[in-house]
């Protein structure tokens, strides 16, 4: 996919985002001051504060589709891998905040007060429009292979959990069950801090070199071996560059062949490769010829 039209689904999903938030915080803190709820207002700030996340989203996608330069020959997709970090780091927050509030009012036995039905409505209001956002996000995020964005969506739904304890919460206090509050705010945030530690770990593999899933590499294979002139496969190797793939492969040829048909067997396996994988950025193509042997390394 055009790297300009990433960009620009990428800002346009998180500008959506960021406007959303805005009128969702102003939403909360009017609902906050009106029915009463310290737990409102906080959550309007956390709706206020999702904005930072957006605009990591923007800047990360932006930086990393810039083209190669002479300091950067393999272009700077990684840096986007550096966005989907620091969102993972704002959910674990997140998580860990609710669960520890949670923790804390269920052990100091702290007093949960009754909030009014505003507040309810609020949180119904919440639950729906950040899932809708959660989906709008992903399905944008899947589209255009962002992990930035697909971290944004998880944000999205970690916000609809959220308010899903605040409604449970809100409804257990006027039924009398006012501890439920405090349960679903512990359950929710050890949610989200498994969520966070997912999209870390995938940003942390995608920036160590890590090889593409077994799937992928065997479709690869198979287009290798589907080239006419292709005797043997002897070595493949893939790497994740950010949501790119650099593959590097080694064919074995007959070993009769001039130099410039052994070539032109080469040049048809990179082609493949390449036009076949749509996030393959670069492929590299060795030729061997049959029943070589490789030395070992001393």
């Amino acid at each position: 996919m055009d790297d300009k039209l990433v960009v620009k689904t990428a800002v346009k999903v998180s500008t959506v985002s960021i406007v959303l938030n805005i009128v969702l915080s102003m939403l909360k803190l009017l609902a906050g001051i009106f029915g009463k709820s310290m737990a409102m207002l906080s959550d309007a700030i956390h709706s206020l504060s999702d904005v930072f996340g957006s605009i990591i989203v923007i800047i990360g996608v932006k930086v990393s589709k810039k083209k190669e330069d002479a300091d950067h020959p393999f272009g700077h997709d990684r840096l986007e891998c550096l966005a989907s970090l620091a969102l993972g780091a704002i959910l674990f927050f997140t998580g860990a905040m609710l669960a520890y509030e949670g923790i804390n009012k269920i052990y100091t036995k702290a007093p949960i007060s009754t909030p009014g039905k505003i507040a309810l409505f609020a949180a119904i209001v919440s639950i729906i429009a950040k899932e809708g956002m959660f989906w709008y996000t992903k399905i944008n995020a899947n589209r255009i292979n962002s992990d930035a964005l697909r971290a944004e969506a998880w944000h999205h739904r970690s916000d609809a959990l959220s308010s899903v304890g605040s409604l449970i919460g809100v409804a257990g206090a006027m039924l009398g069950l006012k501890i439920l509050d405090p349960i679903m705010g512990c359950v929710i945030g050890l949610v989200i801090i498994k969520v966070a530690f997912d999209i870390a770990k995938e940003a942390i593999d995608k920036m160590v070199d890590k090889a593409c899933d077994d799937e992928t590499i065997e479709k690869m294979k198979k287009e290798v071996h589907n080239v006419d002139g292709v005797k043997g496969l002897d070595l493949i190797k893939t790497r994740m560059f950010g949501t790119k793939i650099y593959v590097e492969i080694e064919i074995s040829v007959d070993g009769n062949l001039i130099l410039k048909d052994a070539h032109a067997i080469a040049e048809q396996v990179h082609d493949n490769i390449e036009k076949n994988f749509e996030y393959v950025k670069h492929c590299v193509v060795h030729v061997n010829p049959y029943g070589y042997k490789h030395k070992k390394k001393q």
